[in-house]
């Protein structure tokens, strides 16, 4: 008689985690955007972001981290992505992003990234890809957007960031409060 002890690995899901100082932001990243799911994912696990900072910071807008807006734009960038829009995922609050210039092709800066801090801006919707939800600190999310700024929109004191990919299951990621946005994305 043959017995297998064959286990059945348990499915694990990408989630965005950024550690600040004020607290902890963690983000389902969209199956649908698989281009700036894996863009993200690879930064994270390069600790791409690990010097950098929230740099610009619009309250009842959006709340962005990663490459500083330069006059050149995103041109030279290696991290250039083409846009991923999905009609069903808006910017509504708590939507995590990828920021871009004014590129013709719409083609995403995959190292900057933003969180919107408004009900929703529907002009941004088909314009810049969503790729993921915070699920877990949005009071970390308002702690940030009203942080004080300059006549740049930059935090007068330097907000790092240390941002990973995690590879959690589903128990963990109810344990984290992420319940009903789980069961939303699974469906």
């Amino acid at each position: 008689m043959l017995v297998s002890c064959k286990q059945t690995k348990e499915k694990t899901y990408h989630i965005g985690h950024v550690i600040t100082p004020v607290g902890e932001l963690y983000f389902w990243l969209y199956e649908e955007t698989p281009l700036h799911k894996a863009s993200f994912v690879k930064l994270a696990n390069m600790q791409y972001w690990d010097d950098l900072s929230f740099n610009r910071v619009i309250e009842n807008f959006v709340i962005q981290a990663g490459c500083p807006d330069t006059p050149e734009g995103f041109g030279a960038s290696d991290f250039l992505i083409d846009p991923e829009f999905v009609p069903e995922i808006k910017h509504v609050y708590g939507a995590v992003g990828m920021g871009r210039d004014d590129n013709p092709g719409k083609l995403s800066a995959g190292c900057q990234f933003y969180i919107v801090h408004d009900v929703e801006i529907p002009r941004l919707d088909q314009n810049y890809t969503i790729f993921g939800q915070v699920f877990k600190g949005l009071d970390v999310l308002d702690v940030i957007a009203n942080l004080s700024t300059d006549a740049n929109d930059t935090p007068l004191e330097r907000l790092p960031i240390v941002v990973r990919a995690l590879q959690l299951n589903e128990k963990e990621i109810r344990a984290l409060g992420g319940s009903k946005l789980f069961e939303s994305m699974i469906q």
